[in-house]
């Protein structure tokens, strides 16, 4: 018998879980929307977006750098 099993699917669950909720709070807390957490979820897209997080202005960045100006 083969296929994804209750124990299996299960783990897959916890284990999506486990990878979303913490880069959910990274991507609110740099001003981006929560929702992009769930592209982690794609093996290749997930390191793209690493690489931008890392080397891009975030919006909270801009929006510290408007507040210096004023």
């Amino acid at each position: 018998m083969s296929g994804i099993g209750l124990p299996e699917l299960i783990v897959i669950v916890v284990i999506g879980i486990l990878v979303v909720v913490p880069f959910w709070k990274i991507f609110t807390k740099a001003g981006y929307s929560g929702g992009w957490s769930l592209l982690m979820l794609i093996p290749v897209i997930s390191i793209v977006i690493l690489f931008y997080l890392a080397f891009a202005e975030w919006p909270i960045q801009r929006e510290l750098k408007k507040l210096k100006k004023i």
